[in-house]
């Protein structure tokens, strides 16, 4: 279940929390997973903690801030690797800011890498998918995308376009048997969340229904499932993966 031999995944973001259990778990499962992220020695030790599980690895430098470098970095992982199969969008930064004191470039910048580097970076693999019809489009989006969050309206935007990217993505590629789906994670523990006192964590978690923050390997357990055969028919969907947080 959930065989992955032979795919190739480029999981964006995976020097750290979210997506490196990403990365991990889709190499676990047989995939060879490039690994994406601007900075070159955390990828290097992300890939190395990867073959030193069994697991295939490679990484490529790419800042989704820059069109150039997003499809510079999907055409080495074709040229390298002969296809990509898996493409997660999981990279993505804050600029938190209420509306009244975010400045312009806070939201500007918050877009062109949350939304529109992953709308490139889906633009750059759409073709070999289809070349080869089969594909696996899988968005990192947010609770807060489906919810709002004070201070956090550019942050929230580009999670609630992604959400519609996905849907439209979907439509367009279902013939050519590559599907598009969402996950929107709720409050994770990661090094963004170690920061925060017993206290605040005691608040966010009396908002979950299972009385926990979840863990990056719940959300990596999530994209395995959607990157695999056994999810071959489901698309366009979003997989609020929250504890029960939001239901919508």
């Amino acid at each position: 279940m959930f065989d992955l031999i032979g795919k190739v995944a480029l999981v964006t973001g995976a020097s750290q929390g979210i997506g490196e259990a990403i990365a991990k778990g889709l190499a676990k499962q047989g995939a060879l997973v490039v690994c994406a992220a601007r900075t070159e020695a955390k990828l290097q030790s992300v890939v190395a903690a990867i073959q030193a599980d069994g697991g295939k690895a490679d990484h490529v430098v790419m800042d989704l801030a820059s069109s150039d470098s997003v499809r510079a970095a999907v055409a080495a992982v074709v040229e390298r690797h002969g296809a990509i199969h898996i493409l997660v969008n999981n990279a993505g930064i804050t600029r938190d800011k209420l509306l009244i004191q975010m400045k312009e470039e806070d939201f500007s910048v918050v877009i062109d890498t949350n939304l529109k580097g992953a709308w490139t970076a889906i633009q750059a693999s759409t073709k070999p998918m289809m070349k080869q019809r089969w594909g696996r489009i899988i968005n990192i989006a947010s609770v807060v995308g489906q919810m709002g969050n004070a201070g956090q309206s550019n942050y929230v935007a580009a999670k609630a376009g992604l959400i519609g990217l996905t849907k439209s993505v979907a439509r367009e590629l279902a013939s050519r048997n590559v599907t598009a789906n969402a996950i929107a994670p709720g409050y994770i523990e990661t090094e963004m969340t170690s920061g925060l006192s017993d206290e605040v964590k005691a608040e966010f978690n009396k908002t979950i229904p299972l009385g926990r923050m979840g863990t990056p390997g719940d959300i990596a357990a999530a994209v395995v499932f959607l990157a695999s055969d056994e999810a071959a028919y489901v698309t366009g969907q979003v997989l609020s993966v929250n504890g029960g947080m939001l239901m919508p």
